[in-house]
């Protein structure tokens, strides 16, 4: 069996290429790199730094996120108890469906520097190219400097990346909060400290606090690769790993505990629970309902929309997620066994070995996670599952590459260019399908047709010849290949005018998955950015007459039978009459979208699908008879007609005849 001897310093061979002297200070390495890294090591880095920060703040004053999001932290801004509970409104009637933590990311920056597009834009396009960084140090640290640039190249260029980051979702932060646990617990691998562990499990809580179950995909093989790997005896091991875990269970937990400590009539509901608690939404709607997509005894409302095809190992390939994120496929699995075939009888405490388990495991848990699940799965979730496919892009293109220049099994002859040109075989597919949606990705069809091409023949002549340059040439060739078709799809998302907020994708539509930047449902038809400072405050000089002129024309779409328009937002700004709650609607999308027209809270009655019983008719009486919401929605879903809500309001409010489906509700009705 062929092995690869392990390395002395990682990048020690091209050390000698260098200066002997280097700036020493922190300051000077930023920019220089470390004295043994190849001098073209770092300005690679930063260039790729620069390209990740460009693609994803491109326009970014004209971005526009998902309203939902925007909504909540824009209520956020105006109340620190709803920036606390993540609450959808500023009077805190109702939670969005996921743990707050990226929503405090974003209100703080709201905070500091006021509510706008660039001003919510801003963390993700920091935690977005700070994840670049991070797997570049990372997959340097134990494969070199090329491999570490390469993977950092891949995850930059990845198109489903490139689109979450510019959006207002909180995938690009859970990311980056995995990578860091992933960075640590490396660390805790290579060194056998316990702090770096109890670090990574902190991480990986916050990242629980950001999308709840989901950051939970890589903890078994955190904990495979730090039981194989780490420098310990055994018992150890096992000892940090049990410190480690009640770091992990206090960082998630706090929140939820906290939350679900405090009485129901205290706090908001908690959106997409069917019992009023956090606990609930962990295990149920942002839990097993993901997966299994079928309601349960704990609540999973998790059953919907399939947004990204059909569940099936195939799902990632289909012609909606093809283009998304399969790009490096083949070549990562072909580099990961190849790679790993190379550690051969390697120590157990190896640290490219554990590299390649830590990546390996992390792209093949969440493939077979979002390949099979079966409730609601959006195409911007594989974001998660981009470092994986980058980092074995990197590693393990390397070491096949190594192992193609100097081993002498003729097996080795013919892995690399295999894994190329399957890579380009697949790129070519999925070019075809999309034939005829413009110059650009017909140019890279062909770029990465005859790059693939070029790379295959050069790397099998290079060995036959024993010709190192070619090979060099070769390997270029190969990158080039590989990143055409990601290129060409990365640029269309950061240059689109007219991006998803609610579900981003890259590239051109294929058939499904609202891709290909659509509107979502409810945007703005009078082009303004949903994520301009809201108009807020009391307001509205607009006459009745002028009102019922403009009564459902342009504006928001209200969901289910009414239309909820701008000429009804200032109607109702005009005679809030001191509610808290401007009015009351059936779902979260209309909710939300009031909210950034009209500034003011609006109550969601139903949750996201109008299913959450956040609202009873005991609760809108109390709230009537306080004078804390005087105005209703009635539309045909949700809390609609034929509930007992609707039964009762239609029988004791007063109907607005400007707006249909809009009733008035003051206290002498509660009496």
């Amino acid at each position: 069996m062929t092995t690869l001897a392990p390395p002395p310093a990682p990048a020690a061979p091209e050390g000698r290429h260098r200066a002997v002297t280097r700036p020493g200070s922190r300051l000077g390495r930023l920019f220089t790199g470390a004295p043994e890294d190849p001098r073209w090591a770092r300005p690679a880095l930063w260039a790729v730094l620069v390209l990740a920060t460009a693609l994803y703040a491109w326009n970014i004053t004209s971005l526009t996120g998902n309203s939902f999001y925007d909504a909540a932290v824009y209520s956020g801004t105006r109340s620190w108890k709803a920036f606390f509970f993540g609450a959808l409104d500023a009077g805190s009637f109702i939670t969005v469906d996921k743990p707050p933590f990226a929503l405090w990311v974003m209100g703080l920056s709201a905070r500091v520097f006021g509510y706008g597009n660039w001003q919510l834009a801003l963390p993700m396009v920091a935690v977005g190219t700070g994840s670049v960084a991070l797997l570049y140090r990372m997959v340097k640290r134990d494969f070199g400097a090329a491999a570490g640039v390469i993977a950092a190249l891949a995850l930059t260029l990845t198109p489903i990346t490139v689109a979450i980051d510019r959006d207002t979702n909180p995938d690009p932060v859970l990311v980056f909060l995995m990578l860091l646990g992933a960075a640590a617990l490396m660390r805790a691998v290579r060194t056998g400290r316990l702090l770096p562990l109890v670090w990574s499990g902190v991480a990986l809580g916050f990242a629980f606090n950001t999308k709840m179950m989901q950051a939970y995909l890589v903890l078994p093989v955190f904990l495979l690769v730090y039981l194989w790997a780490a420098r310990l005896p055994l018992g150890r091991r096992v000892r940090n790993l049990a410190v480690a875990t009640v770091a992990l269970l206090v960082s998630s937990a706090w929140w939820m505990v906290v939350v679900d400590l405090i009485p129901a009539s205290s706090r908001p509901y908690i959106g997409g629970s069917t019992d009023n608690t956090v606990w609930d939404l962990v295990i149920g709607y942002n839990g097993f309902g993901r997966i299994l997509g079928v309601s349960s005894s704990v609540g999973s409302q998790g059953n919907g929309a399939s947004f990204g095809g059909s569940s099936g190992l195939y799902r990632m390939f289909n012609e909606i997620m093809g283009g998304q994120i399969s790009w490096l496929i083949p070549f990562a699995v072909i580099a990961l066994v190849g790679a790993l075939v190379l550690c051969g009888r390697a120590p157990r405490t190896d640290a490219r070995r554990a590299g390649l388990l830590l990546w390996g495991g992390w792209f093949v848990l969440h493939y077979l996670t979002f390949a099979l699940a079966e409730g609601t799965f959006h195409p911007y979730y594989v974001t998660a599952m981009a470092p994986g496919i980058a980092a074995l892009a990197g590693a393990g293109g390397v070491l096949l590459h190594r192992a193609l220049r100097e081993g002498s099994a003729v097996r080795w002859a013919w892995v690399l260019p295999l894994a190329v040109a399957a890579t380009t075989l697949w790129a070519v597919v999925l070019f075809r399908r999309v034939s005829g949606e413009g110059t650009g990705y017909t140019v890279a069809a062909v770029v990465a047709g005859v790059a693939g091409t070029a790379a295959v023949a050069g790397l099998l002549a290079g060995r036959l010849l024993g010709r190192r340059r070619l090979l060099g040439v070769a390997a270029v060739a190969a990158v080039v290949a590989l990143l055409a078709g990601p290129t060409a799809y990365s640029l269309s998302a950061a240059t689109t005018t007219s991006a998803n907020g609610t579900n981003p994708t890259a590239g051109p539509s294929t058939g499904g998955g609202m891709g290909g930047g659509q509107r979502p449902s409810g945007a703005e038809s009078d082009g303004r950015s949903a994520r301009q400072p809201p108009t807020g405050g009391p307001g509205g000089t607009e006459s009745d007459e002028d009102a019922q002129a403009g009564a459902g024309a342009g504006g928001l779409g209200g969901g289910g039978d009414t239309q909820v328009s701008s000429g009804m937002v200032t109607y109702l700004k005009k005679h809030q009459d001191g509610a808290t709650w401007l009015v009351a609607v059936a779902t979260d999308q209309t909710a939300a979208q009031l909210i950034l027209e009209s500034g003011q809270p609006v109550i969601s009655m139903g949750g996201w699908s109008g299913s959450d019983e956040a609202m009873s008719l005991a609760k809108l009486k109390s709230l009537v008879a306080a004078g804390k919401l005087h105005y209703l929605v009635i539309s045909g879903g949700g809390q609609g007609t034929g509930s007992e809500i609707a039964t009762w309001v239609k029988q004791h409010g007063t109907a607005v005849s400007a707006y249909s489906g809009l009733y008035r509700l003051d206290a002498s009705a509660v009496g």
